[in-house]
């Protein structure tokens, strides 16, 4: 499995917009090949997604269209994120 971990900084409207568009949230991420489990995490003004596939194109799509659905949905657009990507090498 491969783990990317996306983490925002002053994303409270971010946050706000997930919440409330959680359905839409779901479907994009959901729908991309290899999806296994996405989580979103608030921590005051921070965002941290964890988005679980089962090979690494997967992960990619998922910053991607994380990126593509908070600039049509999120106002003000929160800034890029600091990204990590990788093989998962220990889960259970």
């Amino acid at each position: 499995m491969y783990v990317t971990v996306r983490r925002y900084k002053d994303a409270a409207a971010l946050a706000d917009s997930m919440t409330s568009g959680k359905d839409e949230v779901k479907n994009v991420i959901s729908k991309i090949p290899g999806f296994v489990s996405y989580n979103a995490i608030r921590d005051g003004n921070s965002v941290t997604s964890v988005s679980v596939f089962k090979d690494m194109a997967g992960c990619e799509e998922s910053t991607r269209a994380a990126a593509e659905w908070a600039r049509e949905n999120v106002h003000p657009a929160p800034g890029s994120p600091e990204v990590s990507s990788g093989e998962a090498f220990v889960s259970f």
